[in-house]
């Protein structure tokens, strides 16, 4: 799922590819999706991105013309629309030719030019969303890139929160608190700070303050006994770390990898996956949370794990060249591959059947001899009896007819 990192990109791509371009028309968008109309419709607008933890807000400004009375009569839009995108599991935007639109695009801009481009709003699961005229999400808090002094504010002023009894790997999915933190970053941070995944997240993150001392090249607090006794019976290391710093700049390390964290056109994850150490990576464990999320750490998990809770699998990874390339090049690969997929099983099949009939054809020669041997016998008594029957009856007739004449 893209996660905070993946949305600022998304929001950067989409300035980058857009600045300077016209957009004209209406926002069309595919039958298949479920997600509503956006009633937009302008000769000429531009289009602008921002990011918020886990959404990302487009801006459609129209241009300024000298008849703005005649556009509203005309039913083209006068004022901004902010349309705010979730990403669900896949989401993704691009920037394409009107000719080679991606599969999946279920939200489509068209440029004014020609010939036209599309910037479009591309989701192969579609479990993402867009609200038009929307605003950010009220249940999120700040952005933990961002907004960094209010996000660790309303961190530590919340955690008397039921929430914070969980373990901190679940509290750090927690988007009320921790806005932009997935799967792949709260093993990273856990795993820097050496923190085991399943320890209280009250105990972990009661020693820091509202303010971030570390940005003041000070010593993060860690100095009352009260704190480290219930840091070392909850299991976690006396020298902890501020995590809520890290939960700030582990994210922008991903943003600073060049873009490569978030290149649908190229599809090169080859930085991303250097940068991890310890999401996905070989030697590292792997457990299921409460919630059913897998959970990747290293050395303990701690004793809030959930009780006989088996690890997933480990998948392979497999290289894709192109997660997102649906040309008719790659259309004649995956047919030919499929060409010989086929071919394959009908020669397994022909090597296969001569055997088996030579089996049932000894065994079909069998009966048959069988049925030789045993049928003639059976013929010539049925013969003889049905012989032996007649006869007894024309014989029998006659004799009784004549006696009942002559009595």
């Amino acid at each position: 799922m893209p996660e905070g990192p993946e949305l600022h990109l998304a929001s950067l791509y989409v300035n980058k590819m857009c600045e300077g371009v016209v957009f004209s028309g209406a926002v069309r968008k595919s039958e298949v999706s479920k997600s509503p109309d956006v009633p937009f419709t302008c000769d000429a607008y531009r289009i602008t991105a921002t990011s918020r933890g886990k959404e990302v807000k487009l801006t459609l400004t129209p241009m300024k013309s000298d008849e703005p009375k005649q556009r509203a009569k005309a039913g083209q839009a006068v004022q901004p629309m902010d349309i705010v995108f979730r990403f669900g599991m896949s989401g993704f935007f691009r920037f394409t030719g009107e000719d080679e639109l991606p599969k999946h695009a279920h939200l489509r801009f068209y440029s004014k030019e020609k010939p036209c481009r599309v910037l479009s709003f591309v989701d192969a699961r579609r479990f993402g969303s867009w609200h038009p005229n929307g605003t950010w999400q009220a249940g999120r808090g700040p952005c933990i890139m961002f907004e960094y002094e209010s996000f660790r504010e309303n961190v530590v002023s919340h955690l008397s929160d039921r929430a914070f009894d969980r373990p901190i790997c679940e509290v750090l999915l927690n988007q009320k608190y921790f806005n932009g933190i997935g799967n792949y970053l709260r093993a990273e941070i856990l795993f820097r700070l050496n923190i085991p995944p399943f320890v209280p997240a009250r105990a972990v993150l009661e020693s820091l303050e509202s303010e971030d001392l570390f940005g003041n090249q000070k010593p993060v607090k860690n100095e009352i006994s009260d704190t480290k006794k219930k840091a070392a019976k909850s299991g976690v290391k006396q020298e902890t770390a501020d995590l809520l710093r890290l939960c700030h700049t582990v994210p922008l390390e991903v943003v600073n990898l060049g873009g490569k964290g978030y290149d649908p056109q190229k599809a090169d994850y080859s930085g991303f996956e250097a940068w991890l150490q310890c999401y996905y990576v070989d030697g590292m464990k792997s457990i299921r949370d409460h919630n059913g999320r897998t959970m990747w750490f290293n050395g303990e998990a701690g004793p809030l794990a959930p009780k006989d809770s088996k690890s997933p699998k480990a998948k392979k990874r497999a290289k894709k060249e192109d997660d997102h390339d649906y040309t008719d090049k790659k259309k004649a690969a995956r047919s030919r591959s499929e060409s010989t997929a086929k071919k394959k099983v009908k020669q397994e099949g022909v090597t296969k059947t001569p055997k088996k009939e030579k089996e049932a054809g000894s065994t079909r020669k069998k009966t048959e001899k069988t049925r030789e041997i045993n049928t003639p016998q059976r013929e010539t008594r049925t013969n003889a009896r049905t012989r032996k029957s007649s006869s007894a009856e024309t014989t029998a007739g006659p004799k009784r007819q004549n006696v009942r004449g002559t009595r």
